[in-house]
């Protein structure tokens, strides 16, 4: 059987949505990141690595597990760990249960930071999301994207 006979193409009413999607995920992540550098001179990667870190308990998260949670290679993220490090905002150091793992703790630091620039971040995610869509249909838009991420293939790297 030829292989273009073994799936089902998008018809254009899925092709439209898809490309929508497309669009709307790049808007979307271009000016979230826009108005977090140009108000507090850092991107929405990290950002979110520092509130992630802020969520948890002792302000503390492996790397491997703030990777898996942001959807970031581990070298992406060490990358962004990196810059955030040499800021003060965090600081990263061995697993005490387990050596060959490393940790990344959010400093008082960059506690402070985050604190001060969080309004900046969740004004632009009302502005440019929460305001367009409304509550409602941005609950609705959240149970859409929860079914949209529950991919589990697998496919991130196992190095740290």
């Amino acid at each position: 059987m030829d292989q273009m006979e073994e799936f089902q193409w998008l018809d254009s009413a899925e092709q439209h949505a898809w490309r929508q999607y497309l669009r709307a995920t790049a808007t979307l992540t271009e000016a979230l990141n826009h108005d977090l550098i140009e108000e507090a001179g850092i991107s929405l990667n990290e950002y979110e690595v520092l509130s992630r870190l802020s969520e948890t308990t002792g302000h503390t998260l492996r790397m491997s597990t703030l990777a898996e949670g942001l959807v970031h290679s581990r070298s992406r993220l060490t990358h962004t760990v990196r810059r955030l490090e040499g800021e003060g905002l965090v600081a990263r150091s061995a697993a005490e249960d387990d050596r060959r793992g490393v940790n990344c703790s959010l400093t008082e630091k960059g506690y402070k930071f985050l604190a001060d620039i969080a309004p900046i971040h969740v004004q632009s995610v009302r502005n440019h999301i929460v305001d367009k869509l409304g509550h409602e249909k941005m609950l609705q838009f959240g149970k859409l994207c929860e079914l949209l991420g529950e991919d589990n293939s697998g496919d991130s790297e196992e190095n740290e």
